[in-house]
């Protein structure tokens, strides 16, 4: 445990000499939230969307993630992508401590409109190429990076997914997906086979927008501080 300590904290040290001369700074994750507002996406749908994922970060278990994931805090930032050119922040970064500063950010997530009201085709490919972009670009420096994308269709429009999963992943980026089979029963094969990728990707699934809330909790909880739900509970308390 003492020596586990000791490497992240030399590991720590190192990503920040290692840092260019714009001297950003290291966090224990750099987290992009991409959510689906392509055409498939009713109004209602963006909504529990939104919702779901404000009522996920005023979560006390995200808090304890937030807080188990290290002492150099999350940075995170939300984006809304539908077509291959039609992708945008939402809520831009934001570094998460604790559940003050997680529950700030559920705000900004609550009070986002949605940046494209029809929203055109699904690709996902774009949204993986704009996510890696994010990341590279912001102010931060990250002991870890994951795209979190979410969405309730295969790839229609624009780029092929895999050549820019792979691309991420040179990058020492993780992509985690959340499939929605409302429409497509067997998404989540796709996701495996075509979207996801780096140390430690996986992919949730929930059946509809309804249960969306639950699904996107867990999977925060999961790739924040790398732990079930469970071992969480008693933190969080």
């Amino acid at each position: 445990m003492i020596a586990a300590r000791v490497f992240k904290v030399l590991s720590a040290a190192a990503l920040f000499y290692a840092c260019p001369a714009t001297a950003q700074q290291p966090v224990d994750l750099e987290l992009v939230l991409a959510v689906d507002i392509s055409s498939s996406v009713s109004t209602d749908e963006y909504n529990l969307q939104m919702g779901g994922l404000a009522d996920a970060f005023r979560d006390p278990k995200v808090a304890a993630a937030i807080r188990a994931s290290g002492d150099l805090g999350v940075a995170v930032a939300l984006i809304q992508w539908s077509e291959n050119r039609l992708q945008f922040v939402s809520v831009d970064w934001a570094l998460l401590h604790d559940r003050a500063s997680a529950s700030a950010f559920a705000d900004e997530i609550a009070s986002a409109p949605r940046l494209v009201v029809n929203g055109g085709g699904t690709a996902i490919g774009g949204a993986l190429k704009f996510s890696t972009a994010q990341i590279e670009e912001n102010e931060y420096y990250g002991l870890r990076s994951v795209i979190d994308i979410s969405g309730d269709g295969r790839t229609n429009q624009g780029w092929s997914d895999w050549p820019l999963r792979d691309a991420a992943v040179a990058r020492g980026i993780t992509i985690n997906g959340l499939a929605i089979l409302n429409d497509q029963p067997y998404l989540d094969n796709y996701y495996r086979a075509n979207v996801i990728g780096g140390p430690g990707a996986f992919v949730m699934t929930t059946m509809d927008f309804r249960s969306y809330a639950q699904a996107i909790l867990a999977k925060l909880i999961r790739e924040i501080a790398g732990m079930p739900v469970a071992a969480l509970e008693e933190t969080a308390q």
